[in-house]
């Protein structure tokens, strides 16, 4: 079946959240059409529907939108193409989660939501309820003590990677800083050294927590974490941002060896370019 690829004759509602992947392999169903072949009919030079998600130029936004009878900043927004680069291994390749409340209930092609890739999320963006695995597997966290502060920490993730707000330091190097290894200075025998993090030092649950898990281990390279243990990076991230510098000082304090190098390392250097940025900024603005 021939589609132009100026304007579709028949066009699907988007649902709240929608990833703009999801809108075109439904309406790609519709037309029974290959999904990746309805996408190049817009743009031919686009590889994958993932591509699609994460990549998009003003241009191709505005063929999108074109081809869609859509709004360019709809489109835009059902993407992660303004998602700042430091947040960016924050977003899985696959849903990782959903709300029961505001995931569409329907009869055909089950859309996917934007929020179900957001790894700094523990709450739905549309109505706030706690979100769940994909796989419906309920695991409670052990740090929901810290509910609160998690929240803060997941507004602060939010905020840099939708709207590229930052304070003195991007709360996502924040995250990666506080996943780093850490050789504590006393430590159970039978605890193995690679299990400790620098999260631990702030959220003292966390060393016993690792310790039973069977997957692998966080580190700064991966901050992806699973639903339960997300609150407790939040937190963290949240205590940093709060206390300022000094808090990291205190943190490379309770390392030793090797690692209170690296530790001391990376944060000078993320220091040295958040000092750079802002002064960079400050002179636009002159």
């Amino acid at each position: 079946m021939g589609i132009s690829a100026r304007q579709l004759p028949v066009r699907l509602a988007p649902y709240p959240d929608e990833l703009l992947s999801s809108w075109i392999i439904r309406h790609a169903a519709f037309y029974e059409v290959p999904p990746l072949a309805m996408l190049q009919h817009c743009l031919p030079e686009v590889q994958s529907l993932r591509t699609s998600d994460l990549d998009m130029t003003e241009s191709q936004v505005a063929r999108i939108a074109r081809m869609f009878s859509a709004d360019p900043a709809r489109v835009l927004r059902m993407t992660f193409s303004n998602i700042a680069r430091s947040s960016r291994r924050l977003i899985a390749s696959e849903p990782r989660q959903l709300c029961c409340s505001c995931s569409p209930i329907t009869n055909e092609l089950q859309p996917v939501l934007r929020s179900q890739f957001l790894g700094w999320r523990i709450t739905c963006p549309l109505c706030g309820n706690v979100i769940q695995n994909t796989d419906g597997g309920a695991r409670p966290s052990p740090f929901s003590r810290y509910h609160n502060s998690a929240l803060i920490g997941e507004q602060l993730l939010d905020d840099e990677a939708e709207r590229g707000m930052q304070n003195w330091m991007a709360p996502s190097e924040i995250a990666g800083l506080l996943l780093m290894r850490r050789v504590p200075k006393a430590f159970p025998a039978y605890y193995e050294r690679s299990g400790y993090r620098v999260l631990g030092v702030i959220i003292p649950d966390l060393d016993d927590v690792l310790r039973m898990e069977t997957s692998k281990l966080p580190s700064r390279a991966s901050t992806l974490l699973p639903l339960h243990l997300r609150p407790a990076l939040l937190a963290g991230v949240a205590i940093v941002q709060r206390a300022g510098p000094e808090m990291l000082h205190m943190l490379r304090s309770h390392m030793m060896g090797e690692n209170k190098a690296r530790f001391g390392s990376a944060i000078d250097e993320i220091l040295d370019c958040a000092r750079q940025s802002r002064t960079s900024s400050q002179l636009h603005l002159i």
